[in-house]
């Protein structure tokens, strides 16, 4: 069923009409009068829709039924990834919108080589959560993950361990592996950290250590910072059920 996102009041209504790009959209797929339709407010709540009369510019809707989203994954996982380079990190959100993530947090660390000022930051912000967004649309997601950025590798830590499982992913560790680490008790909420293209330097993990951030290792293999974080968050979600 195609899938449209409006804001929370929106849906609160028992007559919706889309416009924007979701009016364009609907174009596209040529919906016409009586067709079904998913309408979600990002948040988690979706109405089944039945289209009532297309328009130029405006797609007019009747609200038949209203219900939680399905898709939602029972475990709240949080990505932490360090500023990088190119478009890597716009990979990570679309990819991780997609696997189930409920936010993504960049975060500047010493070897980082991208360091976007804050003009610049608040481009990349607004384009990143459209990536999340379309993602969302794509993959049949009831949420829109939230992307942000803090201003320092200390306040990522912070936000990070307030999770019930708190995890960085250092390619020097040898003893504590993601399984160990998942197996060792419960938790619904859980957060993933990982470096940039140079990795994290060994005070930084003693910091996280410090900040009561779990080290683990990701195998043997060193993985590309774009990679680790989806290869993490793939591993929580099958290790609590969700594939």
């Amino acid at each position: 069923m195609t899938r449209f996102f409006v804001s929370p009041e929106q849906l609160a209504q028992n007559f919706l009409v889309l416009t924007g790009e979701n009016a364009a959209h609907a174009k596209v797929l040529r919906l016409q009068n009586g067709e079904e339709v998913l309408v979600c407010d990002g948040a988690g709540n979706e109405c089944v829709c039945t289209v009532s009369d297309v328009s130029p510019g405006q797609i007019s809707l009747v609200v038949k039924s209203r219900q939680l989203s399905a898709s939602e994954a029972k475990v709240r996982a949080s990505i932490y990834m360090a500023f990088s380079k190119g478009d890597k990190l716009e990979h990570v959100i679309q990819k991780a919108t997609e696997l189930g993530a409920a936010e993504i947090v960049a975060f500047p660390s010493n070897r980082c080589v991208s360091r976007p000022d804050e003009k610049s930051l608040a481009k990349k912000l607004e384009r990143w959560q459209k990536i999340a967004a379309s993602a969302a649309e794509q993959s049949g997601r009831g949420v829109i993950p939230q992307v942000l950025a803090v201003d320092s590798y200390k306040a990522a830590l912070e936000r990070a361990s307030k999770a019930d499982k708190a995890i960085l992913f250092y390619e020097n560790e040898k003893a504590t592996t993601l399984r160990m680490a998942l197996e060792a008790d419960s938790f619904t909420s859980i957060s993933l950290l990982t470096g940039p293209e140079g990795g994290l330097e060994e005070k930084e993990v003693e910091q996280a250590k410090n900040t009561g951030l779990q080290i683990c290792t990701l195998g043997s293999r060193i993985l590309r910072c774009e990679t680790a974080p989806l290869c993490a968050l793939s591993a929580v979600m099958y290790a609590t059920g969700e594939f």
